[in-house]
């Protein structure tokens, strides 16, 4: 499977671009999509999914356009929007049996079965006769990506799906994606956490003010910031000049001091070490240095 996205646009009446000329090709696998607040990636996420139509441009989802062909592309979706929501006056296994009879589950023994399973999967079993309301916040998202997942989707799509979670239910999640993209299925992953895309995603793509930044693997964002990550030792003193002259990632008390992680092409008058960089090293350098450029060009 493959989407493929050609000049695409979403333009507000008073005449913001939500989304700008976007060019992008998705396969098959996990797919991040990368962005700060506002760079448009809940709106690319609300056209796929078909509850937003776009103002121009082509969406394929393989030889299906997605204006032409909105009834046999929703019914590959599997969806967990940001703000998601539920009736509360339903259990929690209620309210996953609907989810799976709106995706076209018929079968009632199937979908027992289903149901059964994907809340095993979610670690929600022993909630299933609770009501969905009266869960934890954590529980409520990971109800959400039951729903999202329950009728076997070819085309599933999360937008923020680890807000809320703990670390041992961010990686529960991460596991569970990773298992189900080894199938012939396209997921895409938008977030602002970036170890969600590190741990889990082989493709991505970086969204700035609704145009597309970046397109390549995580390991190529990650080439582009070598050279430019450094720890520093600093005293409280350096450290406030530091924060002041370069972006900042991670600060961890030392005796003295400070040992700071910074992401700059040089610190001058500092005694830095060069380290290899991660993804949000990378991800910290692109906005930095490459976004800004782009931005005044």
């Amino acid at each position: 499977m493959q989407i493929k996205i050609e000049n695409l646009n979403k333009v507000y009446r008073n005449g913001n671009y939500a989304i700008k000329n976007l060019n992008l090709e998705i396969p098959n696998g996990m797919f991040g999509l990368l962005g700060p607040n506002g760079a448009g990636k809940s709106t690319l996420m609300r056209i796929l999914v078909t509850l937003m139509k776009p103002s121009s441009g082509k969406v394929m989802v393989d030889d299906l356009d997605l204006l032409k062909n909105r009834r046999e592309i929703r019914s590959m979706l599997g969806y967990l929007p940001q703000d998601f929501s539920f009736f509360s006056k339903l259990k929690t296994y209620e309210f996953l049996d609907y989810a799976a009879r709106l995706a076209g589950m018929k079968n009632g023994a199937k979908r027992k079965t289903a149901v059964d399973k994907m809340l095993e999967e979610v670690g929600l079993y022993e909630a299933r006769d609770r009501n969905a309301n009266k869960l934890s916040g954590g529980m409520k998202r990971r109800l959400g990506i039951a729903q999202a997942l329950i009728n076997d989707p070819r085309i599933i799509i999360v937008d923020e799906p680890t807000t809320g979670l703990d670390p041992e239910e961010r990686i529960r999640f991460r596991n569970l994606l990773s298992n189900i993209s080894t199938q012939d299925v396209i997921i895409i992953l938008s977030t602002h956490i970036v170890g969600d895309i590190s741990s889990t995603c082989n493709n991505m793509a970086l969204l700035s003010k609704g145009e597309l930044a970046f397109a390549g693997s995580p390991e190529q964002l990650v080439e582009e910031a070598k050279g430019n990550v450094w720890v520093i030792n600093a005293t409280q003193a350096e450290y406030m000049e530091i924060n002041e002259k370069y972006p900042v990632i991670s600060t961890i008390p030392i005796e003295g001091g400070w040992e700071v992680q910074v992401v700059a092409p040089e610190v001058n008058g500092y005694y830095g070490k060069p380290i290899e960089p991660n993804l949000e090293h990378a991800y910290v350098h692109f906005m930095e240095n490459k976004l800004n450029q782009w931005s005044n060009t």
